[in-house]
């Protein structure tokens, strides 16, 4: 423990914040912090490895799952931005963050409890828009709260302890439904049944993990009194002539001139629905442009939430060329979470019905090996600093998602389910990386008055690669690949391989 550590760590209370907020916190300071996150992870992880299967026992057919996974990104792109953009400006007795930590929490345990009973395709859909949306809503503020109280030298151990309790919670989650049926005797699920009772058991029990984990954090963590240090951190550079708005309204009336332009060629020669949806987030964002521009035509001194249209265009070059690494490296992770059970259920355990036997073993063996790989993920945080501050945390970064391509692609390259293990390691190291370096990379990069929104503006490109592969992973694996799931692993491999390539043109740190 360093001297500025062991000061902090002799206070009277381990959660009373100095009047500056970036001081040094102490290891059990942070890990209080980040704890919380194990709750957040338990309803990703039960979420990717159970929405396929819940969806495929309702008589969805694997051509149409993108379409329902697009819940999860489009209420991150919603939703990041948004609570981004009031935590920033929040004041209460709890804070910033912690508000939104609580009303997120409460909001998804309740959906974990709805999902697994849903019994029409249409609820079981609502019911996945609602967790999401909620789950979004707890998130972004537990990156921020990151952001707002470390100094950068401990930046990177803050985003690695989260990277540790995400792990945690995902392994605890993965094998969940395993648990229930095989350590604690609920049901296994017989041919013909829609959805194992194990499966409901499981989502029950995350929802009051999630409400432990989430409580844990908000009291053990304060965060300090009034705003941020307003001038700390860079400024976004703007360009000429922004002021009057000009910018504004010649980007904002080409993106709803381009979404109008793809909404008639997906009229036109038919194309998939999930087309439709990105040229509506087009032409909204174009009029979210023209609207603020207006508003700066006329004087305005503030744009209320529109301020986020300007920031998205003047985001800090770091975030920008980041942006194209998390392009690739989200398609690949968005077909791995659809096409996972599936795939190892069709290749390594003969059967694509999802009412079978052997589909779901290899389901529940998909669960297994998720937890395998944020275990590793887990463990591989933890040596994450001191290998980023050796090698620098973009050479880091590059590394560790090479090796995510290499598991990937040991999914259609190991015919013994048993020795899936190996590639998931590989993807385990990967994913360690991917939750940490680059919000460490950016929350240097960016000026503390607007860490909440630039974190859910860094989130929309996490979203839009799930949308693009929402909208063309199904055609893929329905017509290309013939309705061969493994073949959407091998080019989830590619889209990773081609993230660490990417990576050179992050400027460095």
């Amino acid at each position: 423990m360093q001297a500025s550590e062991k000061a902090v760590a002799a206070t009277p209370s381990d959660t009373r914040p100095a009047p500056d907020a970036r001081f040094p916190l102490s290891n059990r300071q942070i890990w209080n912090m980040c704890a919380g996150l194990f709750g957040v992870q338990i309803v990703w992880g039960l979420h990717n490895v159970n929405t396929s299967r819940i969806f495929q026992a309702l008589g969805v057919e694997i051509a149409d799952l993108p379409i329902l996974w697009i819940a999860a990104p489009i209420a991150g792109l919603l939703v990041q931005p948004i609570v981004g953009y009031l935590s920033d400006r929040t004041r209460s007795p709890l804070g910033r963050r912690r508000p939104y930590l609580i009303a997120g929490g409460l909001l998804s345990a309740l959906a974990l409890c709805i999902m697994p009973n849903a019994g029409t395709l249409w609820a079981c859909s609502a019911t996945l828009w609602l967790l999401t949306a909620a789950i979004n809503i707890a998130m972004e503020p537990f990156r921020a709260l990151v952001a707002d109280r470390l100094p950068d030298d401990q930046r990177t151990k803050g985003f690695a302890v989260q990277v540790f309790f995400i792990g945690a919670g995902a392994v605890f989650a993965s094998i969940l439904p395993w648990l229930m049926a095989h350590g604690l005797g609920v049901n296994l699920a017989a041919d013909g049944q829609a959805l194992p009772p194990s499966v409901r058991a499981a989502f029950y029990v995350g929802a009051g993990c999630l409400l432990l984990a989430v409580l844990w954090t908000v009291v053990t963590t304060a965060e300090p009194e009034g705003p941020p240090d307003m001038a700390a951190g860079p400024v976004p550079e703007r360009a000429a002539g922004d002021g009057s708005g000009l910018g504004l309204l010649r980007s904002g009336a080409l993106w709803a001139l381009g979404g109008a332009g793809l909404t008639g060629f997906a009229l036109g020669t038919g194309q998939e629905r999930e087309i439709h949806l990105i040229a509506i987030i087009a032409i909204a964002f174009g009029l979210a442009q023209v609207a603020a521009a207006i508003l700066r035509g006329r004087g305005a001194a503030s744009l209320g939430m529109l301020e986020i249209v300007e920031d998205i265009l003047h985001m800090p070059r770091l975030l920008k060329r980041l942006a194209i690494v998390q392009f690739f490296t989200w398609f690949g992770l968005f077909a791995m979470w659809i096409y996972t059970v599936p795939a190892v259920a069709a290749r390594h355990f003969g059967s694509t019905d999802a009412t079978s036997t052997a589909y779901n073993q290899g389901a529940d063996w998909v669960g297994v090996l998720f937890a395998g790989y944020n275990g590793v993920a887990a463990l591989a945080a933890l040596v994450l600093p001191a290998l980023a501050a050796r090698v620098g945390r973009r050479a880091c970064h590059a590394v560790c998602l090479l090796l995510g391509a290499l598991g990937l692609a040991g999914f259609a390259l190991v015919d013994d389910p048993v020795w899936l293990w190996l590639p998931s390691v590989a993807i385990g190291c990967a994913w360690a990386a991917i939750l940490s370096i680059p919000y460490a990379l950016l929350a240097g990069a960016v000026p503390a008055r607007k860490a909440g929104v630039y974190m859910g503006i860094h989130n929309i490109f996490l979203v839009l690669p799930q949308l693009v592969a929402a909208t063309i992973l199904g055609p893929l694996v329905g017509t290309l690949f013939g309705g061969h799931a493994i073949h959407a692993l091998t080019l989830a491999a590619v889209s990773l391989a081609i993230a660490a390539l990417c990576m050179v043109f992050v400027p460095r740190e």
